[in-house]
């Protein structure tokens, strides 16, 4: 399991917000992959950034499935809470921990609001098996655990984040991960300043 926090890597989260989000207008469900999501803060951050974007009504539609290979078998019970100790939540703005966080029954934690705990869906999922449980995504997201495979099993990974996207889907990863050149033709990358890419499609 990769460490993380919320709002980690906060760069590609608002390239998703400046980039993803307005392409998803008139979508009556959108899909989104958060791979190797770990105990949940990456998959909530996300869903919170694109909450503050695209408003309440809008953010309805958003399905979000969390993926971990889960080797403690506990990571759906805690994303489904959407409970944290709240010194794992003091990098989050003033603003935005008052909005989407409300005091938990256990002491010293508190709960995300229902409204944004609703849009994620935790699936145990071992990404080395290549073999993507759905497709159609418009999102797949993956920033914790691509630096941990060697270099050929992260291109074998990448191409079937390719094959799971809907035509144009966005893929978005670590700000620090360079795409592998072997897969470099699959994606167009959206922006300069993070990895952030849109889905080429190409002939089988």
């Amino acid at each position: 399991m990769a460490f993380t926090f919320f709002f980690r890597d906060n760069t590609v989260l608002e390239l998703i917000g400046t980039h993803v989000v307005p392409s998803l207008a008139g979508y009556s469900k959108i899909r989104i992959w958060d791979a190797g999501c770990a105990m949940g803060p990456e998959p909530y951050s996300l869903a919170i950034t694109m909450a503050e974007k695209m408003g309440h009504f809008a953010f309805r539609n958003v399905y979000i499935d969390a993926t971990d290979i889960d080797e403690q078998g506990d990571f759906g019970q805690i994303i489904g809470k959407g409970v944290y100790p709240k010194d794992q939540l003091e990098r989050i703005p003033s603003e935005t921990f008052a909005k989407y966080f409300v005091p938990a029954e256990e002491p010293g934690h508190l709960k995300v609001v229902d409204a944004v705990r609703q849009s994620i869906h935790f699936r145990k999922h071992d990404l080395l098996s290549l073999n993507p449980f759905a497709d159609g995504f418009l999102l797949v997201m993956c920033k914790n655990v691509l630096l941990h495979f060697s270099p050929e099993n992260r291109a074998k990974v990448i191409r079937m984040f390719h094959s799971s996207l809907a035509p144009g889907g966005y893929f978005a990863t670590e700000r620090t991960q360079e795409m592998p050149p072997e897969v470099s033709h699959l994606f167009t990358q959206v922006s300069s300043e993070g990895q952030l890419y849109r889905k080429v499609d190409v002939a089988s």
